[in-house]
């Protein structure tokens, strides 16, 4: 939050705005971090074991909610995105997208970065 703050001089009443987004993104996504580790930890056993049939299951799982991390991060940052003033979405522009400075898709963390939480 105190790098989206600076980044795009953030008044107070739009901080306060995108922390309540981005505490609702947070809360929305939580559980599904908590299955994704779960599942990364059972995808590792099941390539151990030589467990195919699970293999398959487990991936189209992490891959369902992988999306739904996806959906939840883009629609938290469709909602930051009016809120902005033109010189502030001009900046969002330059930088690859709210993503790239919240974590999300192209950014620390997000889709591409990494294969998800590891165990």
């Amino acid at each position: 939050m105190t790098r989206l703050t600076t980044l795009l001089d953030l008044t107070p009443s739009q901080a306060g705005q995108v922390s309540s987004i981005l505490t609702a993104q947070q809360s929305a996504t939580s559980a599904l971090q908590t299955t994704l580790k779960a599942d990364y930890t059972s995808l590792q056993t099941a390539i151990t074991t030589n467990a195919t049939g699970t293999i398959d299951q487990v991936a189209a799982s992490i891959g369902t909610l992988n999306g739904q991390s996806l959906a939840i991060r883009s629609k938290a940052e469709a909602a930051i995105y009016p809120l902005l003033t033109a010189t502030q979405q001009a900046k969002v522009t330059t930088v690859g997208g709210l993503g790239s400075l919240m974590g999300g898709p192209g950014g620390p963390g997000g889709p591409g970065g990494g294969r998800g939480p590891r165990p």
